[in-house]
């Protein structure tokens, strides 16, 4: 058994740096994805940028040297929604050796309500969002062990507590991916690895803004929420990067929510 406060030296000299650890981050093209590439190189790390589209990608990769010109930076442009994809993944961070953090940020939504659903559709929701998160946390599990101490955060949403009107798929997809996240925060715990989870409202992204565009809509997302406007990618960014700090290294199988409020705004 591990002696009380024996943690205490895994932060004690950079509590607030991750300065020699490489962290994958997934969707790093565009929205929480980039920011949150960005948040991790201030903080020292280096990044392995995962997405669809490698022009995007290149994008990300380049305001990222500009802010954080020692940062060391490998892309994968690939669906990670498909078994190629990881695979891709997964021999490119081989050569690496071994990973220190795990950002699981793709997302993907298909807005109906259940009856003009297909089964094809309910699937790719799975797919993209609960499945992709599962496989990668399940390859690279080698890696975080070599890499010890590690931290995986997953990316789910307010959707995976309550009732949205994005639809039963996508929270169904975001409920499995926090109780994902407690599980494995128990499994590997003897590992050094620790799993936890953020839980966003609307924030600024380019999924986001496909309703709100729509004035009323828009309208309706700011009056349930205390603090009165949408977040930011930054905000999210931040939130996630504490919880792969050795600041936080007591802290695992938890759900942060980042909602302005919304999730305890009652009457």
């Amino acid at each position: 058994m591990t002696a009380p406060g024996a943690g205490d030296t895994v932060s004690a000299s950079q509590p607030w740096r991750l300065d020699g650890q490489l962290a994958v981050v997934t969707g790093a093209s565009s929205g929480i994805g980039r920011a949150m590439a960005l948040e991790l190189a201030d903080l020292g790390a280096d990044l392995m940028l995962a997405a669809r589209r490698l022009p995007a990608l290149e994008e990300s990769a380049e305001l990222i040297r500009t802010r954080a010109p020692a940062c060391r930076i490998w892309m994968v442009a690939a669906d990670l929604a498909t078994e190629a994809g990881r695979e891709a993944l997964w021999v490119a961070m081989q050569a690496r050796g071994s990973l220190q953090i795990l950002i699981n940020n793709v997302g993907f939504n298909i807005r109906k309500r259940m009856e003009h659903l297909t089964l094809e559709e309910y699937r790719q929701v799975q797919e993209v969002n609960t499945t992709t998160a599962f496989e990668l946390c399940r390859r690279l599990l080698p890696l975080l062990r070599a890499g010890a101490p590690a931290s995986v955060v997953n990316n789910a949403s307010v959707a995976g507590l309550t009732h949205l009107r994005t639809g039963a798929p996508y929270g169904m997809s975001k409920a499995a991916l926090i109780q994902l996240t407690r599980n494995l925060a128990v499994e590997w715990a003897p590992f050094d690895i620790r799993v936890n989870a953020v839980a966003p409202w609307y924030i600024d992204t380019p999924l986001a803004r496909q309703v709100m565009d729509d004035d009323q809509y828009l309208a309706e997302i700011l009056s349930r929420t205390p603090m009165g406007r949408v977040g930011t990618p930054e905000e999210v960014a931040r939130v996630m990067a504490f919880l792969c700090l050795p600041a936080a290294a007591y802290v695992t199988g938890q759900c942060l929510a980042v909602d302005g409020g919304f999730s305890v705004y009652g009457f």
